[in-house]
């Protein structure tokens, strides 16, 4: 049986857990205040599908009856107990459910409760996670647990990610309709924010060449509601020995150009900053709509010059540059970084202890596998634990042409909406 430590995520299938088959989770706790546990289904975007999709003891069935309470017990105990069993059959909830969060939430602050247990159960327990009282503090609700896809296979993370507000406040902000305890109270009048041009118009006054691109963009960031988000957007490319052919080929300049929609979108100055590394690292400036055509083979004598000492892998030194260019810039929004690396990671050590560092920080960073292989720790950084909250994703291709534009866009996507709403109750972004 596997112990799930806060902030771990794994794979069902390395916890021993078919997710063909059902699988019960069930919460077992100490406690004298009333607590109720929920479960809530959410869509890639992080909403809830609709208020139906809220299982709780009052609903105790999702309409597609693939979510069931199938036990439950309110009252308060001195002793340990059963509080609650959810049956979930994963293989059978529609496409458009991306994930499952269950949640605490009580009237009273968390941390009266002595003890909490989940259990994940196929025929037999096969992970388990322990919460105390100091584990929750003085906060009214904790998102405890998520299942959740990642490149159609499902995954467990124990968030235990606490909210102020109680349940209420985290029905809002899965989006869910909350009823006003007092509706003569009304909000102060907020002047509406000018909404962006469309990033297709953009592409077709200043870079005709990348309509198509912008078109399979626009259609991920809607889905994810990313249209009128302000960040900054990164590009590190990994130029050590191996990555010539990729240079050579043509794919780097490619990256290049599937990247800056995505910066034209959240970029006030439709831009993004760009770097380069093998032993050394080196800055090399910004990609926009006016030189981004040819950058590769262009920007500082072209790609063979580059000022990189010796072309061997230090990822963790580049890490280190790009971290603390935007300390220096002032962290005002987050900041999205495509990290393009071949393979051939060695400094395990030093890239751990720099994304740990990281996780402090409102920066994002999205790892991809290129044509190579020995991705090293770059392959576990999402299941890394020690961190406040997980900053990274990490996905691999053989060659660009082996995947759609449209897919590149939605793997390139997939945790980031989900990073920036942790990232926010958090505060490590304050502003969205």
């Amino acid at each position: 049986m596997k112990h799930l430590t806060v902030g771990q995520r794994s794979p069902l299938s390395n916890l021993a857990i078919d997710d063909t088959a059902p699988i019960t989770l069930k919460f077992t706790r100490q406690s004298l205040i009333e607590m109720d546990i929920s479960c809530f289904a959410l869509d890639a975007a992080g909403k809830l599908i609709n208020d139906d999709y809220m299982v709780f003891y009052n609903q105790p069935t999702s309409p597609c009856g693939q979510i069931k309470l199938t036990h439950y017990e309110s009252q308060p105990t001195a002793n340990k107990g059963i509080q609650a069993e959810f049956e979930v059959n994963l293989s059978k909830l529609a496409d458009n459910i991306d994930s499952l969060f269950f949640v605490l939430s009580a009237d009273t602050p968390l941390n009266q409760i002595q003890s909490l247990e989940i259990g994940i159960w196929q025929q037999s327990q096969k992970a388990h996670a322990e919460y105390q009282a100091a584990d929750f503090a003085q906060q009214q609700a904790s998102m405890l647990m998520q299942l959740y896809r990642k490149s159609g296979v499902w995954r467990v993370s124990n968030v235990a990610q606490g909210f102020n507000g109680g349940l209420a406040a985290i029905v809002q902000h899965f989006g869910g309709d909350v009823e006003e305890s007092n509706p003569q109270v009304r909000e102060p009048t907020v002047a509406p924010v000018q909404a962006k041009p469309s990033l297709e118009k953009v592409m077709l006054d200043k870079a005709p060449k990348l309509v198509n691109l912008a078109k399979k963009a626009t259609i991920s960031l809607e889905k994810r509601q990313l249209q009128q988000l302000t960040a900054k957007v990164a590009l590190v490319l990994d130029a050590s020995g191996s990555m010539n052919r990729q240079y050579k080929k043509g794919r780097v300049q490619e990256v290049v150009n599937r990247i800056l929609p995505l910066a034209v979108n959240f970029d006030d100055d439709q831009a993004l900053d760009c770097w380069a590394f093998a032993r050394d690292p080196q800055y090399l400036g910004e990609i926009g709509l006016s030189n981004y055509d040819g950058f590769i083979n262009n920007a500082h004598g072209g790609w063979r010059k580059w000022a990189l000492g010796p072309r061997i892998n230090n990822e963790a030194e580049v890490m280190k540059a790009v971290t603390e260019f935007y300390q220096k810039d002032g962290l005002d929004v987050p900041i999205y970084v495509l990290f393009i690396s071949d393979g051939g990671v060695n400094d395990n050590r030093g890239i751990t202890r720099v994304m740990t560092e990281a996780a402090k920080l409102p920066i994002f960073w999205q790892f991809v596998g290129l044509g190579g292989r020995g991705y090293g720790i770059l392959k576990k950084l999402d299941d890394m634990t020690g961190r406040v909250i997980d900053n990274c994703d990490f996905f691999e291709l053989d060659d660009l042409d082996d995947i759609s534009e449209e897919a590149l866009y939605e793997n390139m996507l997939e945790e980031f909406p989900m990073w920036l709403k942790e990232a926010k109750q958090l505060g490590i972004v304050t502003s969205l």
